[in-house]
């Protein structure tokens, strides 16, 4: 069965998106892109417009499964919050569209694209576009966004037998 994922690098300026097709041990690139706010509008109008973008990209490629890329900043705790309140739409518009979502942390998303945990952006873009060949990666965010869904493919069994075993995603 062919499975549509998700890939999802929240950000409150740039939310990266990217959707593969996963046939047993095969992936395919089908799309990427980027949704962006306006720095001009206030907080409320920027997350409607990345929950809008989010709900136009679900509605054009009706992904089976979602995947999101589980970010935190320490430096400043307004970005830190504003980052969180992104994550929250990032999550939401997926979950409300019925779509499961899986959660990895970025050394995860890393290794299992690279093979390291430390691995350099340029890295991942490569490796992103070697693995997906013919994927736009139009940006860094939609490279990382593609990762993530890489990353999902090759975890996905494991995060459905964590599911039916009651572990919190």
């Amino acid at each position: 069965m062919v499975i549509r994922v998700l890939g999802l690098d929240p950000g409150l300026r740039n939310t990266g998106w990217g959707i593969i097709t996963v046939d047993g041990n095969r992936l395919r690139a089908v799309a990427d892109g980027t949704v962006r706010s306006d720095e001009r509008l206030s907080l409320a109008e920027r997350l409607a417009q990345l929950y809008e973008g989010l709900d136009r990209v679900i509605a054009d490629y009706a992904p089976h499964e979602a995947a999101v890329e589980n970010t935190f900043v320490n430096k400043n705790p307004a970005s830190t919050l504003k980052l969180g309140q992104a994550r929250g739409v990032v999550l939401l518009a997926p979950a409300r569209a019925g779509i499961p979502v899986t959660e990895y942390q970025p050394s995860l998303v890393k290794k299992a694209v690279v093979g390291t945990g430390g691995a350099a952006k340029q890295q991942m873009g490569m490796m992103v576009k070697a693995l997906l060949p013919g994927a736009a990666c139009d940006s860094a965010d939609s490279a990382d966004a593609l990762a993530v869904a890489i990353c999902h493919a090759h975890f996905r069994a494991s995060a459905a037998a964590l599911a039916l075993a009651g572990v919190a995603r």
